[in-house]
């Protein structure tokens, strides 16, 4: 089980199934007529534990896939910013 996410992704991931869960039960208690707001508020923190765990994830490097195309921009910005320097 080889994975490049880190462990307190993946326990953010986890909170966020549990919150799932618990807000499933919540609909089907209310759908009941028996509304238990227990499982709505497990599953407001659940949710708000797990988006701050899995927020701490780092941004993944850049892939490159427009390299050239800013590469041509800033090229076209620089050349127009000499010429009107010369004018």
């Amino acid at each position: 089980m080889e994975s490049d996410e880190p462990l307190i992704y993946r326990v953010g991931t986890f909170f966020y199934v549990i919150g799932g869960g618990a807000f499933v039960l919540f609909v089907v208690s209310d759908v009941a007529k028996q509304a238990d707001y227990d499982f709505f508020f497990t599953a407001l923190l659940m949710f708000v534990v797990g988006g701050i765990l899995r927020r701490s994830k780092p941004a993944p490097p850049s892939a490159g896939r427009f390299a050239w195309f800013r590469k041509t921009m800033d090229e076209r910005k620089n050349k127009k910013g000499k010429d009107s320097k010369k004018k």
